[in-house]
């Protein structure tokens, strides 16, 4: 999966993990992705986030940006998986590692306009979501099929 939000890379991101966020949003069947800008995975597909602040809560980064990237506003409903994300450089040495925390958001206004460090953002339907028809960061699709379990099972 893609490493997610604007990422500035503190020479102690070279040596131990960076945490993130990302928040997966679903919205009549589909789910919210954006097109990275930047490394790592730029141009690539992935759920809207980034880093957490100090001080934020895991929830309140990913609402941040959610909102940021997307203009979309959503609540939280929990937090569900985390992710390592692996970046090597083209000698194969591991260059960063972040762990990605999923929050399972639900929408409740906007619609998507790519801001902040997105190219693109739009809706997706979860069968159009696999690394065959899009350009998508690893795992993607993956937490978007375990959110819309859970968003089944506990929300509807």
């Amino acid at each position: 999966m893609s490493g997610q939000g604007g990422c500035e890379f503190p020479e102690t991101s070279k040596k131990r993990p960076v945490v993130a966020t990302i928040a997966v949003l679903l919205k009549d069947g589909k789910v919210l992705l954006v097109r990275r800008s930047n490394p790592p995975d730029a141009g690539r597909w992935g759920f809207p986030g980034g880093k957490i602040e100090r001080g934020e809560t895991i929830e309140e980064a990913a609402l941040r940006e959610l909102y940021e990237e997307t203009s979309v506003t959503a609540n939280v409903h929990r937090v569900f998986n985390a992710v390592d994300v692996l970046d090597f450089d083209k000698s194969g040495e591991l260059e960063y590692h972040f762990v990605l925390v999923a929050v399972l958001c639900v929408w409740v206004s906007g619609e998507p306009f790519a801001g902040d460090d997105a190219l693109d953002a739009c809706f997706f339907e979860i069968d159009d979501v696999n690394q065959k028809s899009l350009a998508i960061s690893l795992d993607v699709e993956k937490v978007a099929r375990q959110a819309m379990v859970i968003y089944e099972n506990e929300l509807v």
